[in-house]
């Protein structure tokens, strides 16, 4: 009753806000100029979320309870009614000069009435160098897809800053404490102190000011920014330098961790008021603030859990007693003990990883027996993890998940959905339909809704394509009951090569669930109709995408089979699959340049437009570089396991990057079949200079998309099918 309440409160905010700004006219004059002149917005008061679509004379109404639920009724006829799909791979669209008419006024609502947004990783693996042209983009998408609830971190290192230097801590200090762009999330959530800094000045003005301009576009859309809250974080020498009684954690994969203040020490709520202090003056006020105390901690004994999440939470109320809590549910997080006896409504639990590791009740390798007993939940998507690049999802059990809930007793406390990938612009169909699942009452299958999406994303209606998206969905879509693998099917191409080389990751879960010649068949498919659909951009993205994935995966079975005839020692075999196997790395590099999506220079681009100097850009692109390749020094890359987390499969790094450790291997490999000793690479060695290398990459598309697909396609499976 009490986070009903909060929102009726938001609500009557909002609409007074909404009486001043009408963003949706600016949303639509984004999408395609003049669009804005073809719909008619209302704002009609609800008890729930909803939106209405209506016709009136020439122009489409779109109705709704306040401007996100509006947006989410534009996003929906754009798709149904004018086959336009809206998705990070392309947020303009050339609309008709006359709608598709409404023929029958359709309602949709929903009693889900938060819809998150954003894991802290997202705000590294994805955004770390995003500009607000680039930052406008996304909030229309979440106004579009019906979020209004997200994770709103931007700038949370000049709030500390200020902290800092008010505790008296030195320049020089406080730059050995907060993280260089690139790796600030972990610093954000206690794992790290300092790597990829220092950071300019100039950094910290930009991100203010980025951060304002964010938070006063989702205040005109009526969005709730979730604040980044204090649990106890202090630099890891806080007891000698403050006198602060501290517990501090094992090293996190080789790096130094934050310490946490016990909820005991006489200061806790000096510190954590100062926080919330700073926090107002730059930022205001929230009504949500996320906090996740011992993050993925290891040495924990000596922590009261009771008292620690009571002085979190009374920390909070002290900066806004009509606050809530918002804390993610992973791994032991939150602790029972923590949040045991906190009152019902003041807390809001994201059950991080709800489409594979339910916490909430249901049977599940995650499942807490009690589930989040009083609290309130939102069922979240994970789905990918590290940012990489790959097809991927879980489709049956999103969806069975989903409605199983509406019905369940042990869900009966929960108030939306949640997006909170570590990466985000891959895979749109999996976020499509998270997105849709809120506003659609009944159950449906993944078979019938997916010719729905394929309508609506490509705006044509085609049988090969159909027959493509089925079997992607009933292979690499399917991840089944049982399998917990994290994210995408790893690349072979990016994973430091060895004779047993499954993963790319240190920590992947990842195991064999789809025939991998599955993805060549969708893809021929989709080259079969190539022609019928160039310049149409969904199309030609997901055709990159879907062959990149054919690729990957035969390269793989080309790997096993170069393995397979190295321990036989049959050294032709040998060289002809391990041959094979680098073109078609090689092949893959050529494919990506079609797409800037899929270019490393894009990444690259973005971080060296933020840099005011030389300086300033040779820095931000050495974060760029270190964080998708050994993430870490030497030791933290090797000892620590973080190489390759977030390895990409992108042009241009495929090449330059994972191309020679794979020529390196299958030489030494080869040697050996000639009687020469085993060589030990040091990968290490091989991987430094491309970090601090400045190597210019092309950001921009190269290539027709349809015609190197074919190419590089025949190339690999060698019948030329999909070319006539």
């Amino acid at each position: 009753m009490r986070l009903r309440r909060l929102l009726l409160l938001i609500a009557i905010m909002t609409s007074v806000c909404a009486m001043a700004t009408n963003p949706i006219t600016g949303m639509l004059e984004r999408i395609d100029k003049g669009a804005s002149k073809k719909f008619r917005i209302e704002l009609k008061k609800g008890p729930d979320d909803f939106f209405e679509l209506d016709q009136k004379d020439n122009k489409v109404v779109v109705r709704g309870n306040n401007y996100v639920s509006i947006a989410t009724g534009i996003n929906w006829y754009l798709k149904h009614y004018a086959g336009i799909h809206l998705s990070w791979n392309g947020m303009q669209a050339s609309l008709p000069e006359q709608l598709p008419r409404v023929g029958k006024p359709e309602r949709r609502e929903t009693g889900l009435g938060l819809r998150y947004d954003f894991n802290y990783c997202t705000f590294s693996y994805t955004m770390a160098f995003w500009d607000w042209e680039r930052w406008e983009r996304e909030i229309d998408w979440m106004a579009l897809h019906g979020i209004n609830l997200p994770l709103a971190v931007v700038g949370q290192e000049c709030v500390w800053r200020n902290v800092l230097d008010r505790l008296g801590y030195s320049k020089d200090e406080i730059n050995d404490f907060i993280a260089g762009p690139a790796f600030l999330a972990w610093w954000a959530m206690n794992n790290l102190e300092g790597w990829g800094g220092p950071n300019p000045d100039s950094w910290y003005t930009q991100q203010e000011a980025l951060q304002k301009k964010i938070l006063k576009r989702m205040d005109e859309y009526g969005i709730m920014p979730v604040f980044p809250g204090y649990s106890g974080m202090v630099p890891h020498n806080a007891d000698e330098k403050l006198g602060l009684n501290v517990t501090k954690s094992d090293l996190w994969n080789g790096f130094v961790r934050p310490a946490f203040i016990n909820p005991t020490d006489p200061r806790y709520n000096e510190i954590a008021d100062l926080y919330y202090s700073e926090l107002e003056k730059l930022y205001g006020k929230a009504m949500f603030y996320s906090m996740d105390p011992l993050h993925e901690a290891g040495k924990e004994n000596s922590v009261d859990f009771d008292a620690a999440g009571k002085a979190v939470m009374e920390a909070m109320k002290r900066a806004n007693d009509k606050a809530v809590w918002v804390v993610q549910a992973w791994g032991k997080n939150p602790r029972p003990e923590m949040i045991r006896n906190l009152n019902a409504g003041d807390l809001l639990i994201l059950d991080l990883f709800s489409e594979c590791k339910p916490m909430w009740g249901i049977d599940s390798p995650g499942k807490r027996d009690n589930g989040f007993e009083q609290h309130d939940w939102l069922m979240c998507m994970l789905e990918n993890f590290g940012a990489n690049v790959g097809l991927h999802g879980r489709m049956d059990f999103l969806i069975h998940n989903f409605y199983e809930a509406q019905t369940n007793p042990m869900a009966k406390n929960l108030k939306g959905i949640g997006l909170t990938m570590e990466g985000s612009e891959n895979n749109p169909v999996m976020f499509e339909l998270m997105c849709e699942l809120p506003w659609r009452k009944e159950k449906f299958t993944k078979e019938d809704w997916l010719k729905e999406y394929a309508l609506a994303r490509y705006g044509v209606k085609d049988e090969k394509i159909e027959e493509a998206w089925m079997i992607l969905a009933n292979s690499i879509y399917n991840a089944p009951l049982g399998n917990i693998q994290q994210g995408p099917h790893e690349s072979i191409f990016c994973g430091r090569p060895s004779l047993n080389n499954f993963q790319a990751s240190s920590w992947s879960k990842m195991k064999n669930y789809y025939d991998p010649t599955e993805t060549a068949r969708a893809a021929r498919l989709m080259l079969e109709v190539a022609d019928k659909y160039r310049g149409n951009n969904n199309f030609e993205y997901d055709l990159v995408d879907i062959v990149r994935q054919s690729l990957s995966d035969e390269g793989r079975i080309t790997y096993n089979k170069a393995v397979a005839s190295f321990k036989s020692f049959d050294k032709n075999s040998f060289r002809h699959h391990s041959s094979r196997f680098l073109d078609i790395l090689l092949n893959q590099d050529r494919l990506l340049a079609t797409r800037s999506e899929f270019r490393v220079g894009r990444w690259i681009e973005q971080a060296r437009n933020l840099g005011n100097t030389p300086q300033e850009k040779d820095l931000y692109e050495w974060n760029a570089r270190v964080q998708i390749t050994t993430w870490g020094n030497r030791p933290c890359a090797n000892e620590g396991g973080l190489r390759d987390y977030a390895h990409k499969e992108w042009n241009g790094i495929l090449k330059d990057f994972y191309y020679p450790r794979w020529d390196a291997y299958w030489k030494t490999l080869d040697d050996q079949l000639d009687g020469k000793p085993e060589v030990t690479l040091d990968y290490y060695a091989m991987e430094e200079p491309w970090t601090l290398d400045k190597k210019h990459y092309e950001s921009k598309a190269e290539g027709d998309c349809v015609t190197v697909a074919k190419e590089v396609f025949d190339k690999v499976f060698g019948d030329g099918s999909c070319c006539r």
